[in-house]
């Protein structure tokens, strides 16, 4: 993050008309963006906070829930492989990536991951994602 005089954040670096305020800022206000249903609103601000901190698994995590709920599917998945990539132990990024893939129509890509999540954390909405995905292209084989 860049600091400016008593810690406060310089626009510097940034184009003219992006949202004042630190990268906590931007965090806070991407997440209740998203809590109070306008994830597109919540997307633009989280991308702004991911660029600036690239290495948080909490803005990237933010920002790849606002771009699904958004249905920006292959951004989410790019974004959600980018939390995986960093930390393999990630269940939830997994399924994150799955449902991602399987919502922009690589119902091939999307049971992996899935099954990776299930694999680590047998949770039932894990389950019936991987379940609907493998039904999914069983049909398509038939």
């Amino acid at each position: 993050m860049i600091q400016g005089r008593n810690g406060a954040s310089d626009a510097a670096g940034y184009p003219p008309g992006g949202p004042s305020g630190d990268v906590y800022e931007w965090f806070q206000r991407g997440v209740k963006l998203l809590t109070d249903g306008s994830p597109a609103a919540a997307a633009a601000i989280l991308e702004r906070a991911a660029q600036a901190e690239p290495e948080s698994p909490s803005i990237r995590e933010a920002l790849a829930r606002a771009q699904f709920n958004s249905r920006q599917y292959t951004e989410a998945a790019g974004s959600f492989r980018l939390i995986v990539e960093a930390n393999p132990t990630e269940d939830y990024a997994y399924y994150g990536l799955g449902m991602a893939l399987w919502r922009a129509g690589d119902i091939e890509a999307a049971q992996e991951p899935l099954a990776v999540a299930v694999a680590m954390r047998p949770l039932r909405h894990y389950v019936s994602a991987l379940s609907q995905v493998r039904a999914t292209l069983r049909a398509r084989q038939a």
